[in-house]
C-alpha cells in the first residue's frame, strides 16, 4: 500500500521473565480512508527484538521470518488465528478508524506567518518577498499576494503544503517585484482554522536586529566624540593655564 498512508499501532507486550527474554505483538492500521477497502490491517509478533511472524491483510495469512515463526505460520494459517487475524481489520481498525477520523476531521490549528525580503532568483525583479506558513492543520490552505489591496497573479510561485513531522504543515509563497513608493504589500492565509483570512503587511524597514546593530554603532559614536571633546577641552585648559618664564 502508499507509504502516505496514516497508521496507528496498538502494542501488545507479554514479559517472560524466565532467563530474560521478550516477546511482544504490535498490531498496526494503515488508512487513507474510513472505507474497509482502504484499510490495511498488519499484526507483527516479536522475540527479543527480532520480528518472527506476521499477518498482513493484503497477502492474506500469517508469513514466518525465523525457523520458529515459519512453524507457527504454517499451524496458525490452518487454525482459528487465522479466522481472528482477518476479522481484527473490520473489528479493530474499521471501527476506531471511524471514530479518530471524524475526530482528526473537526480539529484544527492557526497558522502563523512570517515575512521577510531574499535577494531576487532572476533579473526581472530587483526585489522578492518570501511569505512562509508555518504550523496548519488541515492542509488545504489558501496564500495569495496582495499589492495595493488588488490580487497579484504574476511573478508568483509556491511549494505544495509540506508535512512536518508533527503532522502540522507548512507552505512557501514567493513573489518578485519591483518596488514602487508608496505602494502597501500583504501576504493573505485563507485557512478552515481562521474566521476571516490573515493579512500580514510587509513593513520595508530594516528588521529590529538591524536597527539594534545601527543604534549600538550610533551610540558608540556618540560617545568617542563626546570622549574626543572632553579630551580637547582638558587640553586646551592645560594649556591656558601654564606660566611663561622669560629666559635671562
Amino acid at each position: 500500500m502508499a507509504s502516505s498512508f496514516l497508521s496507528f499501532s496498538l502494542l501488545f507486550i507479554t514479559v517472560y521473565t524466565a532467563d530474560g527474554f521478550l516477546e511482544y505483538a504490535v498490531d498496526r492500521c494503515q488508512f487513507n480512508s474510513t472505507e474497509l477497502g482502504g484499510i490495511r490491517f498488519i499484526r507483527s509478533y516479536y522475540y527479543n527484538k527480532l520480528e518472527d511472524i506476521r499477518f498482513d491483510s493484503v497477502v492474506d495469512r500469517y508469513v514466518g521470518y525465523t525457523e520458529h515463526g515459519v512453524k507457527n505460520a504454517e499451524r496458525w494459517n490452518k487454525g482459528p488465528e487465522l479466522t481472528a487475524a482477518r476479522a481484527a481489520r473490520e473489528r479493530y481498525c474499521h471501527n476506531n478508524i471511524g471514530i479518530d477520523y471524524q475526530s482528526a476531521l473537526t480539529k484544527s490549528a492557526k497558522p502563523y506567518v512570517r515575512l521577510r525580503s531574499v535577494a531576487s532568483s532572476s533579473g526581472n525583479h530587483p526585489s522578492m518577498l518570501v511569505c512562509s506558513v508555518y504550523d496548519f492543520y488541515p492542509k488545504q490552505i489558501r496564500v495569495t499576494w496582495l499589492r495595493d489591496g488588488q490580487e497579484v497573479s504574476s511573478d508568483v510561485t509556491s511549494t505544495d503544503e509540506m508535512a512536518d513531522t508533527d503532522w502540522y504543515y507548512q507552505i512557501q509563497s514567493h513573489l518578485e517585484y519591483t518596488p514602487r513608493s508608496g505602494e502597501k504589500i500583504s501576504c493573505m492565509v485563507e485557512h478552515a482554522s481562521l474566521q476571516e483570512p490573515l493579512v500580514t503587511d510587509w513593513d520595508p524597514s530594516l528588521p529590529e536586529s538591524e536597527r539594534n546593530k545601527i543604534a549600538i554603532g550610533a551610540s558608540g559614536l556618540i560617545l568617542g566624540l563626546i570622549l574626543s571633546l572632553a579630551g580637547f577641552i582638558y587640553y586646551k585648559r592645560k594649556s591656558q593655564g601654564r606660566i611663561l618664564v622669560p629666559s635671562n
